[in-house]
């Protein structure tokens, strides 16, 4: 999914332990990181677009995924790697602090960041985490989950598509999400395709946050749900989340992917989220 950009981008590359991160920057203003997992980069273009008219926007390729490369392909990617890759990118790029809104398994990666490096990041916009361990059938999802992965890597892309969206409860055919395998699929879309299911689909959905630690009130944490998920998985443990955390969720326009299809009123959105960015509290 690649969508060409509107603004002027700077990109950069970073090294990391054990891989070399891409990395596009566009806009002035206050810093806001647009964070996917496996989104990459590209997939953020539209909302970067209109938030860099008043924000400097970091989006990126997580590692393993598209020009976002590591050392060792075979190892799994935690949202505790991915919290440190973005940490280290503010870093390199001078950055002290900012806002963060995370998508999906980005949303784990931003609360992770939150815990880990809470003096990087003002506020977090947590857009439908896939956080199954704050749900009470938590060991049924689990192996479910197990068995997704187990048909993707048996060969059945098809299959492991039909259960990842029943799971989800998104009521879309596999072929809207997976590579169209009726021309010749793009190497790099497949590459990316196996890593999500081998690598990073597990340790996004089975970590666990620390909720005295995002219960503090830094980083400010907003929960965001899209208006069009009622009912599907990520609904669930987005307001699971909120219930926990004792917050009101954010409705944007759209369904888990809505920032892809409304990026114009998801930035309207995005920005009234964002709207109280105070200092950090005093002690």
């Amino acid at each position: 999914m690649e969508f060409p950009s509107t603004v002027p981008v700077s990109i950069e590359n970073f090294t990391a332990p054990d891989a070399r991160l891409h990395v596009e920057v566009r806009g002035h203003g206050p810093v806001l990181a647009l964070i996917g997992c496996p989104m990459d980069a590209d997939a953020f273009g539209p909302l970067a677009d209109q938030m860099a008219a008043d924000h400097t926007v970091i989006t990126t390729d997580p590692r393993g995924i598209n020009r976002s490369t590591v050392d060792n392909p075979d190892c799994d990617v935690t949202p505790e790697m991915l919290a440190d890759d973005l940490a280290l990118i503010l870093g390199h790029l001078g950055i002290s602090s900012a806002a963060v809104f995370g998508s999906s398994g980005g949303a784990v990666s931003a609360l992770a960041l939150a815990i880990a490096h809470p003096t990087l990041v003002h506020t977090v916009v947590a857009h439908e985490p896939p956080l199954d361990e704050l749900l009470a059938d938590r060991d049924r999802l689990r192996a479910e989950t197990d068995d997704i992965v187990a048909t993707y890597l048996s060969g059945d892309v098809a299959g492991a598509w039909a259960k990842f969206l029943a799971q989800a409860n998104i009521d879309v055919g596999a072929k809207d999400l997976a590579a169209d395998r009726t021309v010749e699929p793009d190497p790099q879309v497949v590459a990316d395709e196996r890593f999500f299911f081998e690598h990073t689909l597990r340790p996004s959905t089975r970590w666990q946050p620390d909720l005295e630690a995002l219960r503090t009130g830094w980083p400010r944490i907003v929960v965001g749900i899209g208006d069009a998920s009622s009912g599907q998985s990520c609904d669930h443990t987005s307001r699971a989340l909120a219930a926990a955390l004792g917050v009101a969720p954010i409705n944007f326009p759209g369904d888990h992917i809505g920032f892809t299809r409304h990026p114009g009123a998801f930035a309207t959105l995005l920005r009234v989220a964002l709207a109280p960015v105070d200092a950090r509290p005093t002690s």
